[in-house]
């Protein structure tokens, strides 16, 4: 089966001056990409910063400092933009750890309708937290979290340019660049601002419970969560490089994630490095994508390679921390990989009743692969790899079909995976053949 090819050439789009692009990359793709700017991503930053405060316990009734103010600009901010649907998803907590009393926590969300109800998220925290002198250093060094006292104060400055301002603009800016395009997507696109993070990642939780209550079917969350500075704290400059972590084992749907974020960079933003990280955060530390794993739908979290914890959880988290071209490139990446999966057909579903559906029929040697049909899908493409390699080494375009036999592999040696290929040749996820853990007998022993 032939395959659509009209995008094949990339002459017809202006290429993001000096990145490189390849020759197969999706000419519509990369004006998205292109359009991301540094100058907006300042101006928002500055305005964002300009309410002192955004700890979830501050003041909400001014005009001009604390949450509510800041969530109240962000709902209008992305309201300009024509298509998006933008409302507040808001979720009344007790008092509960960190949350020393009765609040109402409101993620920002705005919406971006596709042709299907499957989601694709973009996100990042727009609350922040003053820890006092030393931040995130001293609680790196031993130090006692001051969030834990009832004596704790919120209204103390806390800017938060990079924790989490960068994800926070970096999200707003996606949401003007995606909502501005003529692309229509197959995945909605949602593009939501976390309220509670630093307090427990209270607002993702709520929301992401809610999701797994009603069935939604979740694509892929791509978190941002400090991504903005380049000089870290040991004085090494990286503005090449963005870890990206995902939660394993090897093939869980986080990890595929993270691989095809990697592999669509290399397309898009090939002067930009993607560092995949195995493990789902960093040590002690966490993010709002934690709330989605807890659900089982795909998601990773970025962060900048190189952090300046002296600038992190402090009053010192000032704009001047901020690299914005720095993180207009971080934000390529995530246009790059979340319109590729949001125009590709959902990933196959590769499990049976019994687990994978993976056989050595006909001839006891062989690897036969089976999935179910992928709504959109023209194709698909059949991934196999070393089992003690943990990237894919070899793939084949199958065409339409929902069996393949690859003659004489043995299923024992090695790791397969398919994913389904739309009209225009987008691909999706990869869906990994798991074989399900093997139960044991109890055994019961009579004594003597």
């Amino acid at each position: 089966m032939k395959l659509a090819a009209a995008w094949i050439c990339v002459t017809l789009a202006a290429p993001l001056a000096g990145q490189g692009v390849r020759p197969d990359a999706d000419p519509r793709i990369v004006k998205l990409v292109a359009a991301v700017s540094p100058d907006r991503l300042r101006q928002l930053s500055e305005r964002l910063v300009s309410f002192g405060t955004r700890s979830t316990l501050s003041d909400t009734m001014s005009a001009t400092r604390g949450v509510g103010a800041a969530r109240r600009w962000i709902h209008r901010e992305l309201s300009q933009y024509r298509r998006l649907q933008v409302s507040f998803d808001s979720h009344r907590l007790v008092p509960t750890g960190r949350i020393t009393r009765e609040v109402e926590l409101r993620n920002v969300v705005a919406i971006l309708p596709g042709r299907s109800p499957r989601r694709v998220y973009i996100s990042g925290h727009y609350d922040t937290v003053n820890l006092g002198p030393g931040g995130q250093t001293r609680l790196n060094t031993g130090g006692a979290n001051p969030q834990a006292s009832a004596a704790f104060n919120h209204d103390n400055d806390a800017p938060g340019a990079n924790d989490d301002g960068s994800g926070t603009i970096l999200t707003m800016e996606l949401a003007r660049v995606f909502a501005e395009s003529d692309l229509e997507f197959d995945a909605t696109l949602v593009f939501i601002l976390w309220a509670g993070e630093e307090q427990g990642l209270f607002g993702s939780m709520a929301h992401a419970q809610n999701l797994a209550a009603a069935k939604v079917e979740v694509t892929a969350n791509f978190n941002n969560d400090i991504v903005g500075n380049s000089l870290g704290g040991n004085g090494v400059v990286d503005a090449e490089t963005v870890r990206v972590y995902s939660l394993g084992p090897e093939d869980s749907p986080h990890r595929q994630l993270a691989r095809y974020i990697q592999r669509l960079a290399a397309t898009y933003v090939p002067s930009h490095r993607i560092r995949l990280m195995a493990r789902e955060d960093r040590f002690g530390r966490g993010s709002d994508h934690s709330s989605f794993t807890a659900f089982d739908f795909p998601a990773v979290v970025f962060r900048e390679s190189n952090e300046n914890f002296a600038r992190q959880h402090t009053a010192e988290d000032k704009i001047e921390g901020v690299d914005f071209g720095y993180l207009a490139q971080n934000a390529r990446v995530n246009a790059a990989g979340a319109a590729t999966v949001a125009l590709a057909p959902p990933a196959p579903i590769v499990a049976g009743d019994r687990g994978a559906s993976v056989s050595r029929i006909p001839s006891g040697y062989d690897a036969t692969l089976t999935w179910r049909a992928a709504p959109g899908a023209a194709a698909y493409r059949v991934y196999w790899r070393d089992t003690w390699t943990n990237d894919w080494q070899h793939s084949q375009v199958v065409g339409n079909v929902t069996t393949f036999t690859l003659p004489n592999v043995n299923i024992d040696d090695w790791v397969f995976g398919v994913s389904a290929i739309g009209p225009d040749g987008h691909e999706s996820l990869v869906s990994a053949y798991v074989s399900p853990p093997r139960r044991m007998q109890e055994v019961k022993v009579i004594k003597p």
